[in-house]
């Protein structure tokens, strides 16, 4: 297992070593060991996953503490923008943000600390994304912020226009960035 460094402390991309043959191939999609080895603190406590079609955009989700959660996501068929906001108030890169293509080809996870919103746009249909989860959905510690924030400049995808995006009620009410208030 490769564990990258991205320009945002704390967040990594970890890359699975993959054996391929003429059967088609197995990786570890995950390993403690590995995960211990590059430092990163988590305990997962459940697996979620979701099925979306193409133009889904879902995000951007956090939970506030005492309920923050780890996610370690990747994608199992399909493909995705997958995006990580830092609104760690101490943190040099409060408010900045890293993106990345997971998909079922590439078999890469993001590594997503306590301290960060995420999100993730579908880019093709039929996708399956699941998410290791370090602490349990407690309702009432959800908090988010509108996806689209000029002042978070996150390049979700030119090709999808926004009349295509396919978004939950309760994402497109979401604060802005000026308004957003961090619990972390």
């Amino acid at each position: 297992m490769n564990i990258i460094e991205t320009p945002i402390k704390d967040l990594f991309v970890i890359e699975p070593k993959i054996w391929k043959d003429a059967r088609g191939y197995f990786y570890e999609s995950y390993s403690a060991k590995h995960i211990a080895e590059a430092d990163i603190n988590a305990v997962f406590v459940q697996d979620n996953q979701s099925f979306s079609q193409k133009g889904t955009l879902r995000g951007l989700h956090a939970q506030a503490p005492p309920f923050a959660q780890g996610k370690l996501v990747r994608v199992i068929k399909g493909a995705v923008l997958d995006v990580a906001v830092d609104i760690r108030k101490n943190s040099p890169t409060y408010g900045q943000h890293f993106s990345i293509e997971l998909s079922g080809e590439n078999h890469k996870q993001l590594w997503v600390p306590p301290g960060f919103l995420h999100g993730f746009l579908t880019l093709e249909d039929d996708t399956i994304f699941t998410y290791k989860v370090t602490n349990y959905y407690d309702k009432n510690s959800e908090i988010g912020m509108i996806w689209n924030d000029p002042s978070l400049n996150i390049n979700w995808n030119e090709q999808l226009k926004a009349a295509e995006l396919l978004l939950s009620d309760k994402d497109l009410i979401l604060p802005d960035f000026a308004s957003f208030q961090s619990p972390f």
